[in-house]
């Protein structure tokens, strides 16, 4: 097992994660709420920021990462369960999921697009808050892990573990010659849907 590149590349997806609940934070400034539930919006860039600071400082002088079939399924494993971890604090820091229980289901809910949700009524929420939640919704739809692959291309081999790791299927086709194109691909069309839909609305 290759725990160290395992926790390397998991260090990059808690950071990409927290990248997108940063945005959400900024926009609870913007809506002039509580600095609670800004704050509660920061702390996932907080902690990602530190464990990947100091995955880098461990891991900056080993060669790329590499991941055997057994190491890209326990990575993509803690992706999904740290990711949520990390998603579910703002919701109980801020206090309208005080049970952390609650709220990483939520979070899991996103983040695997099930759709399951513990709220009874979602509108008394505040709007940066539905939109870290609708955030998780986004990014689970097509996989943060695929994210991954689609912006570290330096993964090579690792590359189409992880995809298979992540998808349903046994095997990914491929819709370009490298399996980080493919992912490219897949998020672009992704992204325009997104827009379109969003224009629709």
């Amino acid at each position: 097992m290759h725990f160290k590149s395992i926790l390397r590349m998991l260090s990059i997806i808690l950071l990409i994660v927290s990248i997108f609940s940063l945005a959400c934070g900024l926009f609870s400034i913007v809506e002039g709420l509580s600095w609670r539930v800004s704050f509660s919006l920061f702390i996932p860039t907080i902690i990602s920021l530190a464990f990947f600071m100091l995955m880098y400082a461990i891991t900056r002088h080993d060669e790329r990462p590499f991941l055997t079939n057994k190491d890209s399924f326990l990575f993509v494993t803690f992706s999904w369960v740290f990711s949520s971890a990390l998603g579910a604090i703002p919701f109980t820091f801020s206090g309208y999921i005080p049970s952390y229980i609650d709220a990483f289901y939520e979070t899991v809910s996103g983040f695997t697009t099930t759709g399951a949700s513990i709220l009874t009524d979602i509108e008394a929420i505040p709007r940066p808050l539905l939109l870290w939640r609708a955030t998780t919704h986004w990014l689970g739809g097509m996989g943060i892990v695929v994210l991954l692959v689609a912006i570290l291309p330096s993964l090579g081999f690792s590359a189409i573990r992880i995809m298979e790791a992540e998808t349903p299927s046994p095997e990914v086709d491929r819709i370009a010659p490298r399996i980080s194109k493919t992912a490219k691909t897949l998020w672009l069309i992704y992204c325009g849907f997104t827009i379109c839909e969003i224009i629709l609305l």
